[in-house]
């Protein structure tokens, strides 16, 4: 498909990296949100930017402001093409400079900065717009196929959703043809999701049952002069509010049926569900597909080494160290250490960026530094554990469904669920239910 190749070729890629990401707070307090560690042993970013790259779109943006150290780091490390095969992947972080404020003011406002920064060297007839925070394996060349052979100004990927779900979501009516006639942000009312409810035809045709409305993905396909045209209005600010429902009136706006797994991973809640899910021997979503692989950093750990240890229904990635311990329905992410008698239940490890040799281990106790990871006789459950955290001998840590939001020393409760931040200490003894 010539064209279609074309086509690929000549779509500038952005991917956008979200604001401070307080949703996710406190596991983005050291780190931009698409840097946040997922499935043990991958980042959030490493979602969209595999997309593409298995899509054949190879010239691509990251878009971030907050704390954006550790995702350079990442994205370096990772995403590297070579001379035979032409692509780039940059990092742009939004800044304060000579010209005033350079913060992103939103979604469109964040392409439309980096769109400036890149047009003079750039050239480009579509631009792809993914978001940084979705958990989901999509073939975007069938999106831009479709946007190329209906002749759109802008194509929107959509799920089907039940009308329960539809307050958490922008909600599209399109024709038989598929071509978008109405938006709605996070409808409310029975009146205005019913209001949405798609034409007979276009139901059938698509497989929707009766109560399935259309779902913005945050996915989006603009013909570049669309976009700049749109972009060049700076009160637009974001695509899901201000563009696509400015657009279906003058612009010709076409849907495209996405039918595979797809989830939204920018709360904690969400986060912890989506990542205990992987561990379900069918998981909806799966880390490796032989066509289209997930990427990640290379890091040559040695296997995981389990001494007298029981695992249940869980994931361990590399080069772990599990002592005496009894693992249930977690997520271990790298050079996670977990000392005996110890005991986890839907717990997410994500481990740490070092090993601290026994020497350095018996300084540190010596000055009152308990070792980096999961001490002994330790019960933790309904958790999340960020890296390099120092959890001390015989704690007890809860998390419990329905508790409200609560922030204590050295932990913080979210959803009902216990955080332990990013290099957090927590004594020995501790009791926290």
């Amino acid at each position: 498909m010539p064209k279609l190749e074309s086509a690929i070729q000549s779509t500038y890629t952005v991917i956008l990296g979200g604001g401070r990401g307080s949703r996710l707070h406190p596991l983005t307090r050291d780190r931009a949100k698409p840097a946040v560690p997922l499935g043990g042993k991958y980042r959030l970013i490493d979602i969209p930017l595999s997309n593409a790259i298995n899509s054949g779109f190879r010239q691509i943006a990251v878009l971030t402001q907050f704390n954006s150290a550790s995702l350079n780091s990442h994205i370096s490390d990772t995403y590297r093409f070579d001379i035979f095969r032409r692509g780039s992947v940059e990092v742009f972080a939004a800044q304060q400079t000579d010209r005033g404020n350079e913060f992103f003011q939103g979604t469109a406002d964040a392409v439309r900065k980096v769109l400036k920064s890149v047009e003079p060297s750039m050239s480009a007839d579509h631009v792809l717009i993914l978001s940084g925070d979705h958990l989901y394996r999509m073939d975007y060349s069938e999106l831009l196929e479709t946007h190329v052979t209906s002749g759109a100004d802008v194509t929107v990927s959509v799920i089907p959703v039940h009308r329960s779900q539809c307050a958490g979501f922008g909600i599209l009516l399109a024709d038989d043809a598929g071509r978008i006639r109405s938006f709605k942000e996070k409808p409310k009312t029975d009146a205005e999701v019913d209001a949405l409810t798609p034409p007979e035809a276009l139901r059938k045709s698509l497989l929707l049952g009766p109560d399935e409305r259309l779902a913005s993905m945050g996915v989006y396909i603009f013909r570049m002069d669309v976009a700049r045209e749109v972009l060049a209005r700076e009160e637009m600010l974001d695509f899901g509010k201000d563009i696509i429902p400015s657009l279906i009136a003058t612009h010709k706006v076409q849907a495209h049926l996405f039918r595979g797994y797809w989830q939204d991973i920018g709360t904690i809640d969400s986060f912890f569900d989506a990542n205990l899910g992987l561990t379900d021997e069918n998981p909806a979503f799966r880390f490796y597909h032989p066509n289209a692989p997930i990427y990640t950093r290379a890091r040559f750990l040695p296997a995981s080494k389990f001494h007298d240890t029981v695992v249940r229904h869980s994931i361990v990635s590399d080069g772990c160290l599990l002592f005496g311990s009894e693992i249930d329905h977690c997520v271990i992410g790298v050079r996670a250490r977990v000392q005996r008698d110890t005991r986890l239940k839907d717990v997410i490890v994500m481990g740490n960026d070092f090993y601290e040799e026994d020497e350095v281990r018996a300084v540190n106790l010596a000055k009152g530094l308990d070792a980096a990871g999961i001490g002994p006789g330790c019960t933790i459950e309904r958790a999340i554990i960020d890296k390099n955290a120092r959890i001390g001998a015989g704690c007890t840590l809860r998390g419990r469904a329905g508790r409200p939001d609560s922030d204590g020393d050295g932990w913080f409760l979210r959803d009902g669920i216990l955080l332990i931040p990013k290099n957090g200490r927590i004594p020995a003894g501790t009791v926290i239910e």
